[in-house]
């Protein structure tokens, strides 16, 4: 019996703890079995003006299907990596789960520990690879499982899953779709990884590339930037931190934006507010930094 330690905190850690449980995939069930023989996640913490309690959704997930869940903080405490020890798993998984881990704990199981991350490796590693990919404007996301190892998304490469961009994809749509392929993307590595049916694969330093934690201030849009940079960062920050701006004397929460081109006439300045006529309908839109309008959706804030 293989046993397993889940290690993640957002939503996107949600459907390939879901896909573990229920082992949907064909060819998924290890010749040996598997076991997950607990869930770690981050510590509960208040929200909100009423300071309410919200668990994370890994936490509601594995307390939906009856698996104990442990909450210890930092897992580069002594105390804490003697205790995780004395699971005595087998493999660890992790998915966003927000912690760099020690390389006391990546020498524990003897699988060793799996990562799913939500970029086609090298490129994007790092804490926001999914608006970071949106943002560079590339046509293919994707998702990498790696063996961690002690950098940052650093470690040998096991499967490369990718899947095409929409042109109106935001973060928040392709967080949702890169789960579900990590889900497939576990299910079809664990069979193989356990009978040792897989070679890891370096990762070509040459290639790679870093993001970083994302600020509410990134949001920010300045209107001399191109049209197409500028719609690309309205959908990277949706939902968060979100794009805005300011107009006379208001903030502005820009929810849509689509670069559109510029009509014949008098160059305007730079965010400029213009009304457009197309297909019968007016819209409004924003003179931007490369000779093109900025059709947008705003919401007062």
């Amino acid at each position: 019996m293989l046993r397993i330690i889940y290690m993640g905190t957002p939503q996107f850690a949600v459907p390939p703890l879901e896909a573990l449980i229920q082992g949907v995939a064909p060819g998924a069930v290890l010749p040996e079995g598997y076991e997950i023989v607990t869930v770690i996640t981050r510590p509960d913490k208040p929200v909100g003006r009423g300071q309410e309690i919200v668990y994370s959704p890994v936490k509601q997930a594995a307390l939906a299907h009856g698996i104990p869940v442990w909450q210890p903080g930092s897992l580069k405490r002594p105390e804490n990596i003697e205790a995780l020890a004395a699971y005595e798993a087998d493999l660890y998984i992790v998915a966003a789960f927000g912690q760099i881990l020690p390389q006391a704990v990546l020498d524990q199981p003897r699988y060793g520990t799996l990562n799913i991350h939500a970029s086609l490796l090298p490129k994007y590693r790092g804490v926001s690879p999914i608006p970071e990919t949106i943002l560079q404007g590339d046509t293919e996301a994707g998702v990498t499982i790696i063996l961690l190892d002690a950098g940052v998304d650093t470690g040998p490469m096991l499967l490369k899953k990718g899947i095409p961009i929409g042109e109106d994809e935001t973060t928040g749509s392709l967080t949702g779709k890169l789960a579900d392929l990590g889900a497939q993307a576990l299910l079809e590595v664990l069979p193989l990884w356990a009978k040792g049916e897989i070679t890891p694969e370096p990762q070509d330093e040459n290639l790679a590339s870093h993001t970083r934690m994302l600020r509410k201030e990134d949001g920010e849009i300045s209107w001399e930037l191109p049209a197409a940079v500028l719609a690309r960062k309205v959908r990277a920050y949706t939902p968060w931190p979100g794009a805005y701006s300011h107009w006379r004397g208001k903030l502005l929460k820009i929810v849509s934006a689509h670069a559109v081109p510029m009509e014949p006439g008098e160059p305007v300045p730079p965010g400029t507010v213009t009304v457009r006529e197309e297909a019968g309908h007016k819209t409004l839109a924003i003179v931007s930094g490369s000779g093109f309008n900025q059709k947008f959706v705003p919401r007062p804030v």
